[in-house]
């Protein structure tokens, strides 16, 4: 069975069992050519721009205290509005730096089972990478929004579902296959679930990445920073990234060029007064 099919499995099986997985829960903004020539105009101008010697581990450390300070707030807020019906979602986000981790990430995790304790951390090269206050905004709002689109939720109930199908569609096979006396692997339904639900994990990993870049957009903005600005960040050189953390920027990330583009509509939207809209549908 291809990912694709365990995909729309996956999505199927969240909307027959009413889940609130499956995507997003934002209208994200239209993208048109204007928007995409601005992005991939500013995204050139900043991979053009002479790399910088990293800032020292305290003008890091001090950024990000100071950007916090002002982000927090705003983002407690934000969540709280959007989240108002969810009362088991804890928006008291506790703001870490990740003093072990020596590559350049931050990342939005939980620290208690059921989903409690939400923390979001940057690692010190991260904040040592970090050009301005207003790329440590947007991060941070960025993080703040796989919260408030409550992402790892999502994807705990897309990996069960994937398991579900990919175990279901092993055991009939597995069942057609003693009944007629041939050989099949009975650790093969265990093994299958296992790929089901990282399957099923990553059905929409790149869609919650963009729905976090909106959400961070909105959230920077309102807590005083410039988010385009802020999302220069995207234009760092490859080599210097990191694949570690849990939904973190360089986890199974979109085009940055793309990931630019929706900050510049997002930014379009608010000074056009468009408030922040929930999709009519799945």
């Amino acid at each position: 069975m291809s990912e694709f099919s365990i995909v729309r499995g996956v999505v199927a099986l969240c909307l027959a069992a009413g889940l609130a997985a499956c995507g997003t829960t934002y209208a994200m903004p239209g993208i048109g050519e204007d928007t995409t020539s601005r992005a991939s105009a500013m995204f050139a101008e900043a991979q053009a721009t002479p790399p910088r010697p990293p800032s020292s581990e305290s003008a890091g450390v001090e950024r990000f205290h100071r950007v916090a300070q002002r982000v927090e707030p705003v983002a407690r807020q934000f969540c709280e509005r959007e989240l108002a019906q969810s009362k088991s979602v804890d928006c008291n986000v506790r703001l870490e730096i990740d003093g072990v981790m020596r590559e350049r990430n931050a990342y939005f995790t939980y620290t208690r089972p059921g989903n409690k304790g939400p923390v979001i951390r940057f690692s010190v090269p991260m904040l040592q990478d970090a050009a301005s206050d207003d790329e440590v905004a947007f991060i941070l709002g960025h993080e703040y929004g796989h919260l408030i689109g409550q992402h790892i939720v999502k994807q705990q109930q897309q990996a069960i579902a994937g398991a579900l199908i990919l175990g279901a569609i092993t055991a009939y096979g597995n069942a057609a296959a003693a009944s007629a006396g041939q050989h099949y692997d009975p650790n093969a339904v265990s093994q299958n679930m296992e790929l089901g639900a990282a399957i099923g994990e990553l059905a929409f990993s790149q869609t919650y990445e963009l729905e976090s870049d909106m959400l961070g957009t909105r959230i920077a903005y309102y807590a005083g920073y410039d988010p385009v600005n802020g999302a220069r960040f995207f234009a760092r050189d490859e080599a210097a990234r990191s694949q570690s953390g849990k939904l973190s920027f360089w986890g199974t990330h979109p085009a940055d060029s793309k990931r630019m583009a929706i900050v510049i509509a997002t930014m379009d939207e608010i000074k056009a007064k468009q408030a922040l809209a929930r999709k009519s549908g799945p």
